[in-house]
C-alpha cells in the first residue's frame, strides 16, 4: 500500500486528504482557512502557503509518497522576470474585468471568433480578461509581467522549490482563455492581445505526468483546477454529467472531444484524465427557489420543497421561466423571469412552489440539451450543491433530465481528485499503472434516483415549459 495526499486550495481554505493509493480510502484529513478578507479579489499568494502549512500540521503528511494539488480557478498570479510577484494575485469572478472581457470579445470579432480559437468566450473571471484589465488599469504593473501562472501552478512551483521549469495541466490551462482544449496548444497571440506583450506560459503536462520531485523525494503530480479535480474525485466517465446547483447553475459532462460551438454557449474545458469537460452555464438556479420561498413566506427551502410536493406535475398549468437575473442559456442577458398560465385554480402556494422547482430544473435541462445537440451523451446526472438534497429536486430531476440521477454524499471531492491524480503519477513512475487509465478507486457513496414510470410525465412538463419559452422568447435556441 502506498500513501498519497491531495490538497485543494479553494477561495477560502485549504483541505487535505491522505489516501490509500490503491483504494482511495481516506486515512487522514486536515483543514485550515486562508488568512484573508472574505471575498477578496486581490490576494497575497503567501496566504495559500500559510493555510497549507497549518492544514498539514500534526504529522498529517507522514509517510506520504506523492501529492496532487487542486486550486481555485479564475486566478492570475503575475510574475516578473525574476519570478517575484508583480502585484497581488487577482482571483475570483472579479467584476472589475467585465469591460475588459467585453473588449476582448469585440477585438476578436465576437463570440464565434473566441469559440473557434480556444473554445471559451472571455468572461470577467478568466485570466485573459484579468490581463486585459491590468493592461488598461495598471499599465506600470502590466509592463513588468514576464510570466503568468494560475493558483495551482504557483503552488506546485512553490512545493518544488521554485525551479526554472514551471508547469500546469490541460484542465487548468483550458480555463485561461489562451489555451485551446481542441488543439491542445496555447494561443500566445491572445496573451499579447490582452496584455500588450508576450509573457512566459507554464508547460502543459499530461494527466499522469509528474511536475517534479522535491529534494526530500516527494513526487508532485501535475495538479489541476478545482472543477477538473472534483470530476476526477467523483469518478466521472463518458455518459456522466454534473449539474451544479448554486445561486447560478452549470451542467458539465465528460466527452471524448471538445464540441464545436460557434455560438460560444459551451465552454470547452479539458479534464484531468485526458478527456474533455464541456460546460454550459445558467444565470439562475437556487436563487429561483430562494426568491419563491421569500414570496410565499416559506422559512426554508425544505419548507418550499414540502409545499411543492403537495402540487402535481405541471403545477396546475403554471410555468415559471426563471430568468430572474437575465440568462446566459439561452442568451437573454436583459430579460426577466415570467410566470405564465395563471388561472383561478392554479393560484395556490403549492403550485407556485412546484413551478419554481420545475422552472429551475427545466432551465438546467435546456442547458443539458445544448450539450446533447452537440453529440454529448448523458446517461447519468450527478447533482451537486446543498439543494440537491431537497426531496422536491430528487423527485422531479430524473424525469425532467431524462436520466438516472445520482446525489453523492458530501465529501472533499476536489481534494480526493487531487489525491487520485497523485496516486496515478506515482503508479506510472513505479511502472504499476498505465498513463492512459487513472487508478480504479471506489466511487462516491451516493443516493440513486430513477425516472421509472414518471419519464413520460416529465417529458410532458418539459413540453409545457418549452412551449411557453418559445412563445415568449422565439428563436432563443435556434443555434
Amino acid at each position: 500500500m502506498g500513501i498519497v495526499a491531495g490538497l485543494d486550495s479553494s477561495s477560502d481554505s485549504t483541505r487535505i486528504v491522505v489516501c490509500d493509493s490503491d483504494t482511495g480510502a481516506v486515512l487522514r484529513q486536515g483543514h485550515a482557512p486562508h488568512p484573508l478578507e472574505p471575498k477578496a479579489t486581490d490576494v497575497d499568494p503567501q496566504a495559500w502557503l500559510l493555510s497549507l502549512g497549518e492544514a498539514a500540521t500534526g504529522g498529517l503528511l507522514e509517510g506520504v509518497q506523492a501529492i496532487g494539488v487542486s486550486a481555485q480557478q479564475h486566478g492570475l498570479v503575475p510574475l516578473d522576470a525574476q519570478g517575484g510577484l508583480v502585484r497581488p494575485a487577482l482571483v475570483g469572478n472579479d467584476k472589475r474585468a467585465q469591460v475588459a472581457a467585453a473588449d476582448l470579445v469585440e477585438a476578436l470579432g465576437g463570440r464565434q471568433g473566441w469559440s473557434e480559437a480556444v473554445g471559451t468566450v472571455p468572461r470577467s473571471g478568466m485570466p485573459v480578461a484579468k490581463l486585459r484589465w491590468l493592461a488598461r488599469n495598471e499599465p506600470e504593473h502590466a509592463q513588468r509581467i514576464a510570466a503568468v501562472l494560475q493558483p495551482h501552478d504557483w503552488l506546485v512551483w512553490q512545493l518544488l522549490g521554485r525551479p526554472a521549469r514551471r508547469t500546469t495541466d490541460r484542465g487548468a490551462a483550458s480555463a485561461t482563455g489562451y489555451w485551446s482544449a481542441r488543439s491542445g496548444s496555447y494561443r500566445p497571440d491572445l496573451v499579447e492581445l490582452a496584455l500588450g506583450h508576450q509573457a512566459a506560459l507554464p508547460e502543459v503536462l499530461g494527466p499522469a505526468e509528474a511536475a517534479g520531485t522535491t529534494p526530500e523525494g516527494l513526487l508532485i503530480s501535475a495538479g489541476t483546477g478545482e472543477t477538473m479535480a472534483a470530476a476526477l474525485g467523483l469518478g466521472l466517465g463518458t455518459g456522466d454529467a454534473v449539474v451544479s446547483l448554486g445561486a447560478s447553475g452549470s451542467v458539465m459532462a465528460v466527452h471524448h472531444e471538445a464540441p464545436a460551438d460557434p455560438s460560444g454557449t459551451i465552454t470547452s474545458f479539458a479534464d484531468a484524465a485526458g478527456m474533455h469537460l464541456p460546460v454550459v452555464h445558467t444565470s439562475n438556479a437556487v436563487r429561483v427557489l430562494r426568491g419563491t420561498a421569500e414570496m410565499l413566506g416559506a422559512e426554508s427551502l425544505d419548507e418550499l420543497s414540502a409545499l411543492a410536493l403537495k402540487s402535481t406535475p405541471g403545477a396546475s398549468g403554471l410555468v415559471l421561466l426563471p430568468y430572474l437575473e437575465g440568462e446566459r442559456t439561452p442568451n437573454l442577458p436583459h430579460t426577466a423571469g415570467t410566470l405564465s398560465g395563471l388561472r383561478r385554480e392554479s393560484m395556490k402556494p403549492e403550485h407556485l412552489a412546484r413551478a419554481s422547482f420545475e422552472g429551475m430544473l427545466c432551465s438546467l435541462a435546456d442547458a443539458m440539451d445544448v450539450l446533447r445537440r452537440r453529440g454529448v451523451e448523458v446517461r447519468r446526472v450527478f447533482l451537486l450543491g446543498a439543494a440537491a438534497g431537497l426531496p422536491a429536486v430528487q423527485a422531479m430531476a430524473p424525469a425532467l433530465f431524462g436520466a438516472q440521477v445520482v446525489v453523492p454524499q458530501p465529501a472533499e471531492y476536489a481534494a480526493l481528485g487531487a489525491a487520485r491524480q497523485a496516486a496515478w503519477a506515482l503508479g506510472v513512475s513505479q511502472g504499476t499503472l498505465s498513463p492512459a487509465v487513472p487508478p480504479a478507486w471506489q466511487g462516491a457513496a451516493a443516493q440513486v434516483f430513477e425516472a421509472g414510470d414518471e419519464l413520460a410525465v416529465g417529458q410532458a412538463v418539459r413540453q409545457q415549459y418549452n412551449a411557453t419559452r418559445d412563445q415568449l422568447h422565439p428563436g432563443a435556441f435556434t443555434h
